[in-house]
């Protein structure tokens, strides 16, 4: 049977495990053998990411024609009208692609969140919001243009789930053991 380890990972620790001095690596966090991402998260970017032995789970998690559900907790510069909520449900241009649509929604800032180090900038005189979008694709820094191309740079990124795997009682740079998956989407 495949490890799958699940970690909370925190801003600015690079997704690898080859050494990067000065930046914290996912060496820093997990001490399991054999076990490598399936899939990437910035180091700007903070929140769930599943590692795994299993080269074929790997695949089928990062992989995008499996469109496996990804959901993140995004905090925005502005407060998004239904117009860029709706142009972020059917897709933004973002030069040499098009994006899949995504499910995005405004929330309340999630209830679990830890403060994160260091902290965002503020702006006096600009509101922040917060979005749930839920992406089956995963391009690079996608989120963060997609956000940025409907007026809302993101200011926070927090990768909450991945298919049935969240973050839910996972501490701040903290790992645990996790489920095999029911099924992965075809």
């Amino acid at each position: 049977m495949a490890k799958i380890l699940l970690l909370n990972k925190p801003y600015g620790v690079l997704c690898q495990f080859s050494p990067s001095p000065p930046r914290r690596t996912l060496k820093d966090y997990i001490a399991v053998p054999d076990v490598y991402a399936a899939g990437r998260l910035d180091a700007d970017s903070e929140g769930l990411v599943v590692l795994t032995d299993d080269g074929a789970l790997q695949h089928r998690i990062s992989d995008p024609r499996h469109k496996l559900a990804k959901t993140y907790w995004v905090q925005v510069e502005g407060e998004p009208a239904a117009g860029a909520l709706a142009a972020l449900r059917r897709g933004v241009a973002l030069g040499e692609f098009v994006t899949q649509p995504a499910d995005a929604e405004l929330i309340d800032e999630p209830s679990q969140l830890w403060p994160r180090d260091p902290p965002i900038r503020v702006r006096k005189n600009i509101p922040t919001a917060w979005l749930r979008m839920v992406l089956r694709e995963g391009k690079n820094r996608q989120v963060r243009r997609m956000t940025a191309a409907v007026g809302h740079p993101t200011l926070r990124l927090i990768r909450y789930s991945i298919g049935e795997w969240t973050l839910d009682g996972l501490a701040l740079g903290e790992s645990r053991a996790g489920q095999q998956l029911a099924k992965v989407e075809n």
